[in-house]
C-alpha cells in the first residue's frame, strides 16, 4: 500500500507557457522553485454536475465544465525569492498572464498546469507570527501528471 506526507513536495513556476500541453511541453520550460512554501492548497479536477428533468422521463445527469483546482501556497515572505518574485509579477492587478506551475512530489511524481495569479496578499498576523504571503493560482489548465520514476 502506498502513501504518505507531503514532506519534501516543491512547488516551481514559469513565466512561459509550454508550447505542447503535455509533459514534454512543460518540462522544455525554465523552472524556479519557490521557497518558504508550508502548504499548496488542492490540484485536480472536479466537475459540475448538470441535470436536466425530463416531464416525462427520469432526471438525466450529465458532467459540465471541469474546474482543475486552486493552489493558495502559504509561504514565508521573502522579497530575495526568485519564485515568490516570479508569482509577485503575475499577481499583480495589471497582469492578466497565465504562469506556469510544477508540482514535485517527495516520491519524484510530477503535476504540471497554470493559470492567472489573483493576487498575493500579505498576512501580518500578529507579534509572534511569521509574515507570510498567500497567492491564490486558478489552474485553467488541464493537470498533466508523469509517474514517479520507477
Amino acid at each position: 500500500m502506498g502513501g504518505g506526507t507531503a514532506a519534501g513536495t516543491t512547488l516551481s513556476v514559469s513565466a512561459g507557457k509550454p508550447a505542447t500541453s503535455d509533459a514534454a511541453g512543460y518540462a522544455a520550460l525554465t523552472w524556479t522553485e519557490v521557497g518558504g512554501v508550508e502548504k499548496l492548497g488542492v490540484i485536480g479536477a472536479t466537475v459540475n454536475k448538470t441535470e436536466f428533468l425530463l416531464l416525462k422521463g427520469t432526471k438525466l445527469k450529465m458532467k459540465g465544465s471541469a474546474d482543475h483546482g486552486t493552489l493558495q501556497p502559504n509561504m514565508l515572505s521573502d522579497a530575495a525569492d526568485a519564485g515568490q518574485t516570479i508569482i509577485r509579477t503575475f499577481a499583480d492587478p495589471d497582469n492578466k498572464a497565465e504562469m506556469s506551475v510544477k508540482l514535485t512530489y517527495p516520491d519524484g511524481a510530477i503535476r504540471y498546469s497554470g493559470g492567472p495569479v489573483f493576487g498575493s496578499p500579505e498576512n501580518v498576523d500578529g507579534a509572534d507570527a511569521a509574515l507570510t504571503e498567500t497567492p491564490t493560482i486558478e489552474l485553467t489548465r488541464k493537470i498533466i501528471k508523469v509517474a514517479a520514476p520507477s
